[in-house]
């Protein structure tokens, strides 16, 4: 979507869902700029039966000023109408009749609204981000109004429990470039909870349901802000015996949920997915703090039973390896020969010096490490990034030094922790080929495993069904898994 297209239409208003939260107001504070910097007319409104009255958003709208107008009855017919943190046609946004709309969101796509000119992104935190991604793209520096950068800031703060469940790159870009009023933060944060709220909080935590075996809680709240779900269930974490907690509320309109885990063997952000797979929503966030939304059309039961049988099969399907400890009996394995594959390195006192402390940021997370001369990073073929020793790198591959290209979702990027300085990967990135020596040992999963190898005891990787476990034949320690659609590409029978 390139907002400046949206430059030829003379009357604008910006709608957002009714009962705005802190990401919707952001949004469309963000939108509304936009067209008032181009000197264009526009409104930014919402509808519904309820004015704003929350304190944290009260103080947000008046310190912030953001310019969000409560129009019940709106009649007017703009030519341009823009939805932000919903769309249009859903039942949690009035209706409101334009020549032409536009939906910005970040929730996963429900609408089959005809038409419409759309950017829906579901895998980032808040529609802020993708707002603000917008209007970078158009030219403009959110920067360039602090109260708007704060806005925008606040947006992702809420809707993603407090940054704890920030995992899409282009989220944490924003929490790093924004230039914020962190008094007016600190006062909304300390506003987010009301008396009604405190109520609320503790009649959830004295309801729960404990499973021993497993040493889980699920706590269901009434329908409440998502970050007091955050409160929940940082809290019940904190009790003996408790490795894993759910808390969640059901509304009309959603079903939202956080989880939180202090268990190796449970990543929250893995278990918040799998609690929202094929109902609508989306799960995310980090290894130990996540969340989430279901929709409520998708359920054919109650949330809580559905929250508790999907809890029940997480636990149930996976068959956890530790491969520092495993020997695994691989008589009746099929041999293969690694394939040579073409992929990409970059030398990393290539992009800066030695000792540097950078942070590579890439789709699938963040990694912190300083250069020394033997650091590189690895290209795989799905474009992932992960560090490399040059003495493995030379083990493995042969060099063959050609400009690597490729396409990505995101571009991984380096920053210099010391000074800020920012780098994409690409312009420094090499090709190399790998080796076709090694022998392994390799069968298809019957069931989801996850894997401790034996360079990350403390967190694990996942294999589903149809993947590979594999074994190296000069080391029986040297476990992990092959995606079942790659196997055929990294491998072959051995004769």
């Amino acid at each position: 979507m390139d907002l400046k297209e949206f430059l030829n239409y003379e009357k604008v208003v910006i709608q957002c869902h009714d009962n705005p939260d802190a990401d919707a107001l952001a949004s469309g504070y963000a939108m509304y700029w936009f067209f008032q910097q181009n000197g264009k007319k526009v409104r930014f409104i919402y509808r519904g039966r309820n004015e704003i009255k929350k304190s944290n958003l009260l103080i947000m709208v008046r310190e912030l000023q953001v310019p969000v107008e409560y129009e019940p009855f709106f009649a007017e017919e703009p030519d341009l109408l823009i939805t932000v943190d919903c769309q249009y046609g859903q039942k949690n946004i009035t209706s409101t009749k334009a020549k032409k709309i536009a939906i910005i969101d970040h929730h996963q796509k429900s609408t089959s609204f005809s038409g419409a000119l759309t950017y829906i992104k579901s895998d980032v935190g808040s529609c802020s981000t993708l707002c603000w991604k917008l209007i970078r793209e158009a030219g403009l520096l959110p920067n360039d109004n602090r109260l708007l950068a704060t806005a925008l800031f606040y947006g992702l703060f809420t809707d993603t429990n407090r940054l704890s469940e920030v995992s899409h790159p282009l989220d944490r870009d924003m929490m790093d470039t924004l230039v914020i009023n962190k008094a007016t933060v600190t006062e909304m944060v300390n506003s987010n909870i009301s008396l009604q709220e405190l109520q609320i909080t503790g009649k959830a935590i004295l309801n729960y349901d404990y499973h021993p075996s497993n040493k889980y809680l699920v706590i269901e709240a009434e329908p409440c802000d998502p970050c007091i779900l955050g409160v929940i269930s940082d809290f019940a974490l904190e009790t003996e015996n408790v490795s894993v907690c759910v808390a969640f509320y059901a509304s009309a309109y959603e079903v939202k949920f956080s989880v939180r885990s202090c268990s190796k063997e449970v990543h929250a952000d893995e278990l918040a997915s799998f609690l929202a797979e094929g109902l609508g929503g989306g799960g995310g966030g980090h290894m130990l703090k996540a969340g989430g939304t279901i929709l409520p059309d998708c359920l054919t039961k109650s949330a809580r039973d559905t929250i508790e049988e999907r809890l029940e099969w997480y636990y149930d399907r996976y068959l956890v390896i530790y491969a520092q400890h495993t020997k695994l009996n691989t008589s009746t394995w099929k041999a293969y020969e690694k394939l040579s594959q073409t992929l990409g390195c970059i030398k990393l006192t290539d992009v800066f010096p030695a000792g540097t402390p950078i942070n590579i940021r890439t789709l699938e997370g963040d990694v912190d490490t300083v250069i020394d001369d033997e650091a590189y990073l690895m290209i795989g073929v799905e474009g992932e990034i992960y560090p490399i020793k040059e003495n493995k790198l030379l083990n493995s591959y042969q060099l063959t030094n050609f400009v690597f290209t490729r396409e990505f979702e995101y571009e991984p990027r380096i920053k210099n922790r010391a000074t800020g300085e920012i780098k994409k990967v690409l312009a420094y990135a090499k090709t190399v080929r790998t080796l076709s020596s090694a022998i392994v040992f390799a069968k298809p999963l019957e069931q989801p495993v996850k894997l401790f190898t034996v360079w990350t005891e403390d967190k694990y990787y996942s294999g589903d069904v149809g993947d590979y476990l594999t074994v190296r034949a000069d080391d029986e320690h040297d476990i992990y898994v092959v995606k079942g659609s790659l196997f055929d590409r990294f491998y072959k029978p051995r004769n």
